[in-house]
């Protein structure tokens, strides 16, 4: 009798055991076979975060068990990254926590808001409606001292980090938080030197962004322009003559040319810096950092002209002569009409 005890103990004892074996390795054995990325939808429930793990996990009946087990009830929404010999536990911890992982946003040369909302959209969860509607705000806006046109340059080109589910406001106001942070002491001091705020220096930004490619060039062109503002001449600049047929003709108008009878023909826009002195009404380009601080920093010269070099293509012929410079705009007259370019 004694003996069919301990053998029924035992077996008792070595099924329990095997239970619990089983159990233990089901919450904490490795499901996790490589390293993965997880998006999951701010409105996700348990029923359509099984999409996001199909691929992630062997059994999702197994997640749920020991979600069930944790009382874990509705993913949170975010972009997570799992890696390869997680558990089930590790897993069901990581969702319920909403410890996501933060995604690196970039940007630039979108040249209006509707083109910045759109490259946004690819990088977080929210639409490019809602953060067009958030960007243009009126009360966003006039709080903050902005236009529909000016705000553009509240969006410094760069990387930054957000949460994927990051909403369009919030979005917005971070990058509010970023402008101001960039337009430090040093920044305004520099812009207070050149008789210009911030939205100016931005304004003469995007001309010099539009004007040229060349990083190293930028300097030397900013200079120019301040040269014709401080002397209260017109700017005289191209590329804003393009923003002002673009208005009409609408964005995807192309211009490889600009002639007389364009300036002509925008000759009652504000942004004809022919027609009008001094800087025009607002950007007419997102500007990245480094235009933006060739206008801080410009070179200092006697250039009030340039033309585009058919010599050192890419870059400028500078002049401090109208002879001078009529000389050069004459060659690349010739030149671009031999290419074949009419408009």
């Amino acid at each position: 009798m004694k003996n069919k005890i301990l053998i029924t103990i035992s077996i008792l004892l070595v099924a329990v055991g095997a239970v619990g074996f089983y159990f233990y390795n089901k919450i904490f054995s490795p499901v996790v076979t490589a390293n993965a990325t997880i998006y999951v939808s701010s409105n996700s429930d348990m029923d359509t975060f099984k999409n996001s793990l199909k691929d992630v996990i062997p059994s999702y009946e197994d997640f749920l068990w020991v979600a069930d087990k944790k009382k874990f009830k509705t993913p949170k929404g975010g972009m997570y990254v799992v890696k390869k010999g997680m558990n089930l536990n590790d897993l069901v911890n990581l969702f319920r926590s909403g410890n996501q992982t933060a995604v690196k946003v970039t940007f630039n040369n979108q040249d209006t808001l509707e083109k910045l909302a759109g490259r946004v959209a690819q990088q977080l969860e929210t639409d490019s409606i809602s953060l067009l509607n958030a960007f243009k705000d009126p009360k966003f806006l006039q709080e903050n001292d902005f236009t529909e046109k000016s705000v553009l340059g509240m969006y410094i080109p760069n990387q930054y980090e957000f949460y994927w589910n990051t909403s369009a406001e919030r979005f917005r106001d971070k990058m509010l938080k970023q402008y101001n942070q960039f337009w430090n002491k040093s920044r305004l001091d520099k812009a207070s030197k050149l008789g210009l705020n911030e939205d100016q220096v931005i304004t003469l930004a995007s001309i010099v962004q539009k004007e040229t490619a060349q990083i190293s060039e930028r300097p030397k062109v900013a200079g120019l322009y301040l040269n014709r503002y401080k002397n209260k001449w017109p700017l005289e600049a191209d590329p804003t003559i393009i923003y002002a047929l673009r208005e009409v003709n609408g964005q995807d108008f192309i211009v490889k040319r600009v002639l007389f009878r364009d300036i002509e023909n925008t000759k009652n826009s504000p942004y004809n810096t022919y027609k009008n002195a001094g800087l025009p009404p607002s950007l007419i380009a997102m500007p990245d950092i480094s235009s933006i601080d060739a206008v801080l920093n410009p070179a200092k010269h006697d250039y009030f002209f340039m033309c585009a070099s058919i010599d050192n293509i890419g870059f400028h012929e500078f002049a401090k002569t109208l002879s001078q410079h009529n000389r050069n705009a004459a060659k690349y007259q010739r030149w671009i009409s031999n290419q074949g370019i009419k408009r």
